[in-house]
């Protein structure tokens, strides 16, 4: 998770090397520090509201250490969506208190504050009607399970069901621990949660489905392929086995193509993570594979994309598609949904 800390004063410049240096998983800090009260390890700025407006879409999180109004007028001109927006958070520059402010759920905001407050000794404040009430949020569940959420307006019904003392129905495909009992009724069939890869399912009358984000893609292709016609084959291939681009959580493929442009410019349109391994750790990966001698010969592993895919487990879901010097496969891993999961 890329975090992005801004500060406006000293005091503010001091508590964003606090936080930065705080160690915890999966968060990345980068400082910026308007140019005045700024140091070798802060980027350095002169306009708030360019930052802003360049680093709004490219970090998971904006921590501002300001007062609430100045990060209001900020972000306001950048907001889109809860889907896309990142997480905002403010803390006053003294670091007493730390606000969510923007994203509270699918961002992540809610769980950052809680994780920083508690590193900083900070008063965590969160507004949202589930986090105060102890509820369950469809949307944070979501988020901390890696599942899609198909239908928002569903997914705020439930939530305000829920808040208001009512429970719902659920259905899941998948594996599932911890779960809350208090908020779900099995005899319940007029609106509940469906947690499947098939969202035509509707055990209920009005379903929300989550669609777990549990498909890996192994990918070959020849040296400088183009990019469009890279991108175009690969949609192309999910489209066909009815596979939802935001089912796929990363893509795989052998360590020669990690300068490769088209499968970089794919992942970074896509917003999908990028993994890349060794001839000899594809080559320890157990399974029936379609062998290749040229491939074996150029590359040091028989097969690139299904033994890519299977990297981190799980089943062949679609074995080699091979087209114009292109290869693509896709594998499912095993998941186990926990209700009690954090979101970071």
């Amino acid at each position: 998770m890329k975090i992005a800390v801004i500060s406006l004063t000293e005091n503010g410049r001091k508590l964003s090397e606090k936080i930065s240096a705080c160690k915890i998983e999966n968060l990345i800090f980068t400082r910026y520090a308007f140019e005045k009260y700024s140091d070798k390890n802060a980027v350095s700025f002169s306009s708030l509201r360019t930052l802003v407006s360049e680093i709004f879409g490219t970090c998971d999180a904006l921590i501002f250490i300001s007062s609430c109004g100045i990060a209001v007028r900020m972000i306001a001109p950048c907001m889109k969506s809860k889907r896309t927006d990142p997480a905002v958070l403010v803390i006053d520059e003294q670091g007493k208190f730390i606000v969510s402010l923007l994203s509270g759920h699918i961002g992540g905001a809610n769980a950052l504050t809680y994780k920083i407050a508690k590193v900083i000794n900070s008063v965590p404040v969160v507004t949202t009607a589930t986090d105060i009430l102890g509820k369950f949020s469809p949307d944070s569940f979501a988020k901390a399970n890696g599942l899609h959420i198909c239908e928002f307006d569903t997914a705020k019904e439930i939530a305000a069901r829920i808040v208001n003392g009512e429970k719902i129905g659920f259905y899941s495909e998948y594996k599932y621990i911890n779960k809350p009992d208090k908020f779900f009724d099995k005899s319940c069939d007029k609106i509940g949660t469906c947690i499947s890869s098939d969202i035509n399912k509707n055990p209920f009358e009005k379903t929300l489905h989550l669609v777990p984000k549990n498909i890996i893609i192994g990918v070959g292709c020849r040296k400088n392929i183009d990019k469009n016609i890279f991108s175009e084959f690969i949609l192309k291939k999910l489209d066909e086995f009815k596979i939802p681009i935001f089912r796929v959580l990363e893509i795989h493929s052998i360590d020669l193509k990690k300068e490769e442009k088209a499968i970089a410019s794919f992942a970074e349109k896509f917003k999908i993570p990028l993994k890349f391994y060794t001839n000899e750790e594809l080559m320890k990966i157990g399974g029936e594979f379609s062998t290749s001698d040229f491939v074996m010969k150029t590359t040091g592993t028989d097969n690139v994309c299904e033994r890519s895919a299977l990297a981190d487990g799980g089943r062949l879901l679609v074995s080699k598609q091979a087209e114009n010097g292109m290869t693509f496969a896709a594998a499912e891993i095993d998941i186990t949904i926990d209700f009690e999961r954090d979101i970071l």
